[in-house]
């Protein structure tokens, strides 16, 4: 469910008329504010050290950019572009992670990753227009990739309900400060939500961000990290899905759009199931994840 709701959000990036950085804004400030009311209610709040925050707030910030480039590449491109540009963060993290974990480089997770991009390229040319949002979509993904490894050591020492809280207002802070500039290069059409927009925002809201991430909580209480984020992998799927039916996006794609769909497709399902593997075979079969 919780990655259900996760392809869903490319749909409401494209139903809510805001400039995507106001968007993102909204999103977080009024998280920030749903997740206080929960921390309140739960007694959760305990002090912070100074640096720990900073360092919470630069990850946050990341997350901020992340959400930022994939609801430009919904705007400038289409739901369906930006969901598929999302399945390049497996190159990106292949890359990224013998980088800041020392470990080996995996040449075959780096060829997959290879394949997926080279199918993001074909769909670079089945439609020019859609160039802007596949560049942004990238972006996303490189954020995407980055995001859980900065946030995996702060889990170690930060409740994750708190380490949200802190995430979400560091990180809609400093998006706040950087958004007069993107703006200039990036101009707003609309920047105050209009009546159908709170209604979107309220769903994003409650539902995509707050009630997923509680999601998300459950069902580690149940299935391991590895198997949870594993299952994140198929949020391509389910994002082209609802595009294709919600948004009647179907029509506009050619037979070179499911050629390079195919092949970020086939690469992924190829990388899950090497993981799978690959885990099966470092655990007892009483660890295997369910």
């Amino acid at each position: 469910m919780a990655v259900l709701i996760a392809g869903f959000t490319a749909i409401l990036g494209k139903w809510i008329q805001l400039h995507e950085a106001w968007l993102v804004i909204y999103r977080l400030f009024f998280s920030v504010i749903v997740i206080a009311g929960w921390i309140t209610f739960q007694k959760q709040w305990k002090r912070m050290n100074p640096i720990e925050l900073f360092k919470i707030a630069g990850v946050g910030f990341v997350l901020a950019l992340h959400w930022l480039t994939f609801y430009a590449a919904v705007k400038y491109g289409n739901a369906s572009v930006a969901v598929v540009c999302i399945a390049a963060a497996g190159f990106f993290s292949a890359l990224l992670e013998p980088l800041f974990f020392k470990v080996r480089l995996q040449w075959l997770d780096l060829a997959l990753g290879l394949v997926a991009l080279f199918g993001i390229g074909i769909l670079f040319n089945f439609h020019p227009q859609h160039r802007t949002g596949i560049t942004f979509g990238l972006f996303s993904a490189f954020g995407s990739a980055l995001f859980p490894i900065f946030n995996k050591r702060l889990l170690e020492k930060t409740e994750p309900v708190l380490l949200t809280f802190y995430e979400f207002l560091g990180g809609g802070i400093l998006l706040l400060l950087l958004t007069p500039l993107y703006v200039m290069l990036f101009p707003a059409a609309q920047c105050w939500p209009q009546y159908t927009d709170w209604l979107w925002l309220l769903l994003l809201v409650l539902v995509c961000t707050v009630w997923a991430f509680k999601l998300q909580l459950d069902a580690l209480k149940y299935l391991s990290p590895f198997t949870v984020n594993l299952m994140y992998n198929l949020e391509p799927v389910y994002g082209v899905g609802l595009a294709f039916f919600l948004l009647n996006e179907a029509h506009l794609f050619n037979q070179q759009f499911y050629v390079g769909l195919f092949l970020v497709l086939f690469s992924m399902s190829i990388q899950l199931w090497r993981v799978i593997q690959r885990n099966r075979k470092s655990r007892s079969p009483d660890q295997i994840p369910v």
